[in-house]
């Protein structure tokens, strides 16, 4: 029995439609990276630590900026996890620190790792990241509780209209799965 033209045409778009899908799937986190780029949006932070030196480094002691803490937990993250200090008024070019708290109280150990996103986003090649806890995965055993420190700067050259950042983690389970 021959295929009706019509089927022929409805099967063809439908055949396309799915591997253009397929292909947009493969090619959403890049597409995304340079969205974000070209926007601003998503304000990343660097993964690597900044390389402080007290000695070329001078505090602008005539501007305060607020910074603000933020956590959340991913929908399959259920560690207790927060900042110790919510808020911090600092100087650009001072070295500051905070401490993040966490817990697993899950009856198993996991892995655990931060993904930090800062806002306004235009500020986020401004805050300088000397230690963190997020530039490593985390792991608690069952019932551990852990602080985790974070020592930062903000860089002088912060635009002087940005008097506030948010700077948040998002807490993910990256725990290895084991099959037999």
């Amino acid at each position: 029995m021959a295929m009706d033209s019509s089927v022929k045409k409805t099967t063809l778009k439908l055949v396309l439609l799915t591997l253009t899908m397929f292909g947009f799937g493969f090619a959403m986190v890049p597409l995304y990276d340079v969205f974000c780029e070209v926007t601003g949006i998503n304000g990343k932070t660097s993964n690597t630590p900044y390389q402080y030196q007290t000695e070329k480094v001078s505090i602008d002691e005539s501007r305060i900026v607020t910074i603000q803490f933020v956590t959340n937990n991913n929908d399959k993250m259920g560690w207790d996890f927060y900042p110790k200090t919510t808020e911090l008024k600092v100087h650009p070019g001072q070295l500051e620190s905070v401490v993040f708290f966490a817990h697993n109280p899950s009856e198993q150990a996991m892995v655990a790792q931060a993904i930090p996103s800062i806002a306004p986003f235009d500020a986020a090649d401004y805050l300088h990241k000397t230690e963190c806890f997020c530039f490593n995965q985390q792991r608690l055993t069952s019932g551990e509780k852990v602080d985790m420190p974070m020592r930062f700067v903000i860089d002088q050259a912060l635009p002087k209209h940005i008097k506030k950042l948010t700077l948040s983690y998002t807490l993910f389970d990256v725990t290895p799965s084991h099959s037999n």
